[in-house]
């Protein structure tokens, strides 16, 4: 029980990672905050976690409103008295060509995917900070931080800007002993791209596409998380650590 009496927060934890990343963090002993806008599935994730015998609540939190986050804060510290871990996954990916893709659902994508980083992070790093705490921020990122995507070029920025934020915090909260880094996931199957997955040639190429010959599960990322949430990673801050079956540096 390597987060035995450690509270985390983790965003987007109603389903695909998130859910897999709350689970394995309540698995190890870590009372687990639940947050997202979906309450029937975080309920959900809620009740995994209390069968598996660890503590979990949810709080209906849009990441991207910072009265909302604030709120969120000061909840989880009236409940368990201390944050020791965030996890930032919270994000959308609503498909859509550059040249065809207008302002409001640019702005949209950047407010939660980026923003809401900003945000969750602050608040958090602000309690870590007056308490004491030696804490972890673990950003969920994506390769698609360092490569394009024709009908991603909100969700790739926002990617890249989530890598320098990491990076940034890493300096800035270092001397308060919080670690800040980032998992770069490949292409896993999620609600956000499973529409696209479904296509049998489109899957077969990103299949193809990893040395290792298979998309990813979610399962795949809550391991690297959790690496990064307890002591074994207490000398790593700033690191982005890649994590898609060596798609990355396939050049077929």
């Amino acid at each position: 029980m390597r987060l035995d009496n450690k509270t985390a927060i983790v965003t987007g934890a109603a389903r695909g990672i998130g859910r897999a990343v709350a689970l394995r963090l309540g698995q190890d002993g870590a009372r687990v905050a639940i947050v997202d806008l979906r309450e029937d599935e975080s309920r959900e994730t809620v009740r995994l976690i209390e069968d598996g015998g660890g503590q979990a609540m949810f709080v209906r939190t849009d990441v991207s409103d910072s009265e909302q986050v604030q709120a969120m804060v000061n909840r989880v510290v009236e409940q368990w008295n201390s944050i020791d871990i965030l996890v930032n996954i919270a994000g959308i990916c609503p498909f859509e060509d550059f040249l065809e893709m207008p302002e409001d659902l640019w702005n949209r994508v950047l407010e939660v995917n980026l923003n809401g980083y900003f945000l969750c992070s602050q608040a958090v790093a602000k309690i870590m900070v007056e308490q004491g705490v030696k804490g972890r921020i673990i950003a969920v990122s994506s390769i698609s931080s360092e490569f394009g995507g024709s009908t991603q070029a909100h969700y790739c920025a926002s990617k890249a800007g989530i890598n320098l934020l990491v990076k940034s915090m890493a300096i800035s909260l270092g001397p308060y002993g919080i670690t800040c880094n980032a998992v770069l996931p490949g292409t896993v199957e999620t609600d956000i791209n499973r529409e696209a997955l479904s296509d049998p040639e489109t899957r077969e190429y990103w299949s193809k596409r990893a040395p290792l010959g298979r998309l990813g599960r979610p399962d795949d990322i809550a391991g690297p998380v959790l690496f990064f949430a307890g002591d074994d990673s207490a000398w790593c801050t700033g690191s982005m650590l890649v994590v898609d079956g060596g798609t990355s540096v396939n050049l077929q």
